[in-house]
């Protein structure tokens, strides 16, 4: 799908990968693009710096995100390409509380799920669409240290994976994001955490990669290429692989 004149949401646009994406979609000359976040005056700040519009939106809810597709359409147009880019890290094992688990759980799978339901359907009307939604090359290997971080972002893969074999045939185009380490608000503190082995890229980087997958319409977005050679030899030998994360776990997991 080109970007040039369509209409972009954008969840966590105040900072990070959502900030960059924004600047990134309005270059490659969107029509429009929607900052959202729940930080409404970090997300004012990148609407006005690209002539977007701010909606503070906080994406654990299902009727803020509905709300956010309404008012888009409403006040903006159609939405062609929605990024479901918010989400949170929690650190921690199996003892991390029952709040938790549900927040983040809210947050980095829920989320994605809502707004596929309330823009999905609108998209097919309309003959095709695009979601590019954020994961983390944690849902394709694992977090050591994190287990709801790991576990979410399993599943925000999977749900990926399930959006683009249902409705690749009605138009619509999925790409999910899964990175490394970024610069961004989540790093920040975890600079030489396990996720930095291969580099902390800038956000810049990874939204332009993001662009070039949408164009390509290709599925999964590696900005670390290093991550394709680890599932690959994850899948070739699981239990190696599960003993080379155990070294990891011994030097990262108490981090």
């Amino acid at each position: 799908m080109q970007v040039k004149d369509k209409v972009v949401v954008v969840t966590g646009a105040a900072s990070g990968i959502g900030r960059a994406l924004s600047i990134a979609f309005a270059k490659a000359g969107a029509r429009k693009v929607v900052c959202a976040d729940i930080n409404l005056q970090g997300a004012d700040k990148v609407s006005n710096l690209i002539n977007g519009l701010s909606v503070k939106v906080d994406v654990s809810s299902e009727d803020e995100i509905k709300h956010l597709v309404l008012q888009t359409e409403s006040e903006v147009g159609p939405i062609d390409i929605f990024c479901s880019n918010a989400g949170i890290l929690t650190l921690g094992g199996v003892e991390t509380a029952n709040d938790e688990w549900q927040k983040i759980w809210d947050i980095n799978v829920m989320a994605h799920v809502w707004a596929a339901r309330h823009v999905v359907p609108g998209m097919i009307k309309r003959g095709g669409g695009y979601l590019l939604n954020t994961a983390s090359a944690a849902g394709l290997l694992n977090q050591v240290g994190a287990a709801p971080y790991g576990v979410t972002k399993h599943a925000a893969v999977g749900l990926a994976e399930w959006l683009a074999l249902t409705y690749g045939d009605d138009g619509i185009g999925v790409s999910v994001l899964c990175p490394q380490a970024v610069r961004s608000e989540m790093t920040r503190g975890h600079e030489n955490s396990v996720a930095a082995l291969d580099g902390l890229l800038e956000p810049d980087v990874v939204a332009k990669d993001c662009l070039q997958a949408i164009e390509d319409e290709k599925f999964l977005v590696l900005p670390h290429p290093e991550v394709l050679d680890y599932m690959r030899a994850k899948t070739t030998n699981y239990d190696r692989w599960i003993g080379g994360m155990r070294k990891l776990n011994r030097r990262f997991g108490k981090g």
